[in-house]
């Protein structure tokens, strides 16, 4: 029965990228609330070899099975570790600490259109009408949530190098999300593995670089648990649901529920920080949710 149930939620992409949504956005508050604490090269590193570490007693056996396919494609699946985890997760965490959070889920929204952008000039995919407006209706319902409605908020941005490199990231993790389509026909246990393999070991030079600064990581309870949750489900738990959900549909129609990032971004810092819920909030969340739903609606897209 609990193995049925796993199957019909492996086999259920639009769960499975809305789950991978929420992980992320509790990433970034994890890692907003740590950035003072926790550098940020050692929580990227941390995240993935723990990863690898929890995984291998289940992956094993698969990683063994798969070796000769890992082995004949080792170029795209070093390509994917080193720009959708090493790179990626890296400067994700060097954002959080050099921008503020309105500004990240302003460029968090571009991510649909990235994706869209990269998989075009790369395979030649084409959006549909259907998708295009789901994109546009749920980046609005972004836009009403941190701008609170109140235009002088969006003209009032200031954007900085964090900015900018916010804006560099989403562009690498289109890449990485458009290139899913070239990984090897191996075992899912096995991919994930080789992944956190991978971007373990592409960030450990820069967690050295940073502990030969003078940036080093104190062993507290915040920090294990900070360690902790980034390792299990923005990690593991995010990039299994994610990979899923775009083999099952496409990067293009998958690309849309990152949108739903800010949405939960705000709904936890109201449960979770007490903020309070507003009408703008409302708004935002109905526009996002109508979004996601054309845009799964839309039709699928060629490859995957």
């Amino acid at each position: 029965m609990v193995r049925r149930a796993g199957r019909a939620l492996f086999d259920s992409p639009y769960v499975l990228l809305a789950l991978a949504s929420l992980f992320w956005s509790g990433n970034h508050i994890v890692g907003r609330a740590v950035a003072d604490i926790v550098p940020p090269f050692a929580l990227s590193t941390l995240r993935w070899m723990i990863g690898a570490v929890l995984l291998w007693p289940v992956a094993r056996r698969h990683v063994v099975r798969d070796w000769p396919l890992i082995r004949r494609h080792s170029g795209i699946l070093l390509m994917l570790g080193l720009v959708g985890g090493t790179l990626f997760s890296a400067l994700n965490y060097l954002s959080l600490q050099l921008t503020t959070a309105l500004n990240v889920s302003v460029f968090n929204s571009l991510g649909p259109v990235l994706i869209a952008a990269v998989a075009a000039v790369s395979f030649g995919d084409r959006l549909s009408r259907l998708q295009m407006v789901g994109i546009a209706t749920s980046m609005l319902g972004v836009v009403a949530i941190v701008t609170r409605l109140e235009l002088g908020t969006l003209v009032a941005l200031r954007f900085n190098g964090g900015d900018v490199l916010v804006v560099f990231n989403m562009l690498v993790f289109a890449i990485y999300s458009v290139y899913l389509r070239l990984r090897p026909a191996i075992h899912w246990l096995s991919f994930i593995f080789v992944l956190s393999v991978i971007s373990g070991v592409g960030t450990a030079p820069l967690l050295a670089w940073e502990h030969l600064s003078g940036h080093t990581l104190s062993l507290t309870w915040t920090t294990v648990l900070a360690v902790g949750y980034v390792a299990l489900f923005p990690s593991l738990g995010a990039y299994i649901f994610w990979n899923r959900g775009v083999e099952l549909i496409g990067s293009n129609r998958s690309s849309v529920f990152l949108h739903l990032v800010p949405l939960y971004s705000a709904a936890l810092a109201t449960v979770l920080l007490g903020e309070q819920l507003r009408a703008y909030h409302l708004l935002g969340f109905a526009l996002i949710l109508a979004g996601v739903r054309l845009a799964a609606r839309g039709a699928p897209q060629p490859g995957v």
